[in-house]
């Protein structure tokens, strides 16, 4: 089982991005879906999580800015970020939890996101 992310790229300030990110392999089901960001020295954090049945939560900072999707027939999760900000830079990660042969918790394997002001 593994996740694939893509989407990211270079932007200018109040522009928008689309992350998706796939998961592959023996899947029975997936439950929770996020996506976290990181920078150089700092820890990572949430931005933006989906439930099975699409109850969504964000960080405070991207309320407003960004959604957070899922189509589970095509097991994959999206991130639409729009008025992006400088403060958006940062590596993305999507994670998911998935049901295969035993639970798996999941990781991409990251994609680099660059707001230039």
């Amino acid at each position: 089982v593994q996740l694939q992310a893509c989407g990211g790229g270079l932007v200018q300030a109040g522009g928008s991005l689309r992350l998706s990110c796939a998961a592959s392999g023996r899947i029975f089901s997936i439950n929770l879906m996020a996506w976290y960001r990181q920078t150089p020295g700092k820890q990572r954090e949430l931005v933006a999580l989906i439930t099975r049945d699409e109850t969504t939560n964000y960080a405070d900072s991207v309320k407003g800015r960004f959604t957070i999707s899922r189509d589970n027939a095509k097991n994959t999760v999206y991130l639409q970020m729009n008025s992006l900000k400088p403060e958006d830079t940062a590596v993305y990660y999507c994670n998911a939890e998935i049901i295969s042969y035993y639970p798996i918790n999941s990781w991409g394997q990251g994609t680099l996101v660059t707001v230039s002001s």
